[in-house]
């Protein structure tokens, strides 16, 4: 009962952050949302997607919309800031992304088991030389959630130059795919678990880029 009344307060808090950022994000970057069909309500899936911008949570969660609540895999720094800390308490798991060990993987996995959205951008990272990283493999292996691509494509700048100049922003939403499915679309695959797992990530990241 505890689990239930805490999910329906989450439920309810979402909803509410959702509907005030739907506005000034409508309006600031006349978004447009694309394969929202593709979300079914009765299946779990982990969203896979590029990290460029801080923006880009805040841009999947309006795209998603105010019912379908993402638990956001984030880098536990963020807490720092007051302002991020109360949002991150209630919608994120946080990680030491520097220092990702034993814990932060024990973490995810739960996160993941448990929530039926859960977010995770495989760079780790805003950088746009970060490479991505192989955890999101080994997370669908364990848990055999669906991943769901989606991708952010902006017209302008991007991340936005304050204070005037913001992009047209489409979020498209792919169609989910199992980790099995994503196995068959390679026709040959290493044997080496590490490198397995690297050529199926940066199949998966060119999957988001297709979207």
């Amino acid at each position: 009962m505890t689990q239930r009344l805490s999910n329906l307060f989450r439920d309810g808090v979402y909803a509410l952050v959702i509907f005030t950022l739907g506005l000034p994000v409508f309006i600031l970057f006349k978004i447009r949302v694309r394969g929202r069909e593709h979300l079914d309500a009765g299946k779990e899936y982990i969203i896979v997607s590029h990290h460029r911008s801080y923006w880009d949570i805040p841009l999947i969660a309006v795209a998603l919309g105010a019912r379908n609540r993402i638990q956001f895999i984030a880098r536990e720094g963020l807490k720092k800031n007051p302002i991020f800390r109360p949002l991150l308490h209630l919608f994120s798991t946080t990680i030491d992304r520097e220092n990702f060990g034993k814990r932060d993987f024990r973490r995810v996995l739960q996160a993941i088991r448990k929530e039926r959205l859960v977010g995770i951008f495989p760079e780790g990272t805003t950088s746009a030389r970060a490479k991505a990283k192989t955890g999101v493999i080994h997370f669908a292996r364990l848990t055999r959630k669906l991943l769901l691509p989606v991708h952010i494509t902006a017209t302008g700048p991007y991340p936005p130059r304050y204070p005037f100049r913001f992009p047209r922003i489409t979020v498209s939403i792919g169609r989910a795919i199992s980790l099995a499915e994503l196995e068959r679309k390679i026709p040959i695959l290493p044997q080496k678990p590490s490198e397995r797992a690297s050529v199926l990530t940066e199949h998966l990241m060119e999957l988001i880029d297709a979207t």
